[in-house]
């Protein structure tokens, strides 16, 4: 059988407020979330759902499932954010945060990494005054105000751009425009929200590829990038192809992640006393998987006077694999914290 996924560039360029449009034909904003993103399989969606969003898209179903193509994955050499939920090649990624959470810093640092990649970014900047932008746009290698602009930088250097805009683009129909007159040619997008609404939307930004949800009680203990490991997904993740051993060891961290999540409140109120002995040793591998997701970024080094560091994914499975195993157990938990591999 033919890999299948949904044609998810297809749905947001027919449908652009898709929250709105999914509710009124009764189906559930997080149940076309998670098809988008491969949370749900999609060869195990109920007819009647399929059957209702090419409706909605004006379109058949047939033309709302792709076969047999594979994803392709930026590797940005951000720990958590190529093993939680990696970049998708030409795909649509959001950043669900409130402000304060560190999201801004995550777009500095990606636009600072592709310069060495050789990745042209194009920054289509707010149409309203952001302060907290001042630093950050200017990374990118073209600023832009207009859709007209945007689209001649992207003309020019075709499918190796990225583009960076914000929630306000998105509502304004200007970014489907956008994708619409660049009749089929593929672009990396990153979204950003810096009003924080998104945070408290059913459907953040409409359809996406990836979904980088940051965590506030991470970014209230400074464990930056404060992404959520437990509610960030990427459509590459539930891909077939994936690399098997990726697959397996992010449900492994994940699962030691939760549970460390759930003791450590019952740590918080009554003390390690109160751990069952058993779970001790989940509760001290996930206390250094969370550390060891920290790290160093390059656009942080004047305030933190750390050296960036990147880590490949190879590096990053092996050493998730050795905390999982046991391998650092005799570690203080100061030797995981902001560093880069083990």
């Amino acid at each position: 059988m033919d890999d299948i996924r949904l044609n998810v560039a297809l749905l947001r360029k027919r449908v652009p407020n898709l929250t709105t449009a999914a509710k009124e034909a009764g189906i559930r904003p997080a149940t076309v979330s998670n098809l988008c993103t491969g949370k749900i399989d999609l060869g195990k969606a109920e007819v009647k759902t399929l059957v209702g969003l090419a409706k909605l898209a004006k379109c058949t179903v047939d033309e709302l499932i792709i076969r047999g193509e594979k994803m392709a994955m930026i590797e940005t050499k951000i720990k958590a954010l190529d093993f939680f939920a990696p970049l998708v090649k030409y795909g649509t990624t959001g950043i669900v945060a409130r402000p304060g959470m560190g999201q801004l810093v995550i777009i500095a640092e990606l636009l600072h990494r592709f310069k060495e990649q050789e990745v042209k970014t194009v920054y289509l900047i707010p149409e309203n005054d952001h302060p907290e932008l001042e630093g950050i746009v200017e990374l990118a290698d073209h600023m832009t105000r207009s859709v007209a602009e945007t689209l001649e930088w992207l003309r020019e250097y075709g499918d190796k751009t990225v583009l960076v805009t914000e929630k306000g683009r998105v509502d304004s129909g200007e970014l489907f425009e956008l994708q619409e007159a660049l009749g089929g040619k593929q672009v990396t997008t990153l979204l950003v929200d810096l009003s924080g609404e998104v945070v408290d939307d059913d459907f953040p930004f409409g359809p996406l590829e990836t979904v980088w949800q940051l965590d506030a009680d991470l970014a209230a203990r400074h464990q930056y990038p404060a992404l959520s490991p437990l509610h960030s997904t990427s459509s590459l993740l539930e891909e077939a192809g994936l690399d098997e051993r990726h697959f397996l060891l992010r449900q492994r961290a994940q699962k030691t992640l939760r549970r460390y999540r759930e003791l450590r409140s019952i740590v918080n109120a009554h003390g390690m006393e109160r751990v069952p002995q058993v779970e001790i040793e989940t509760y001290r591998r996930g206390e250094r998987l969370e550390a060891y997701f920290t790290q160093p970024l390059f656009v942080a080094e004047e305030l933190t006077g750390q050296a960036g560091a990147a880590v490949s994914l190879a590096e990053t499975l092996n050493d998730v694999e050795a905390i999982l195993n046991g391998q650092t157990d005799a570690k203080e938990l100061k030797e995981l914290q902001f560093i880069g591999t083990l």
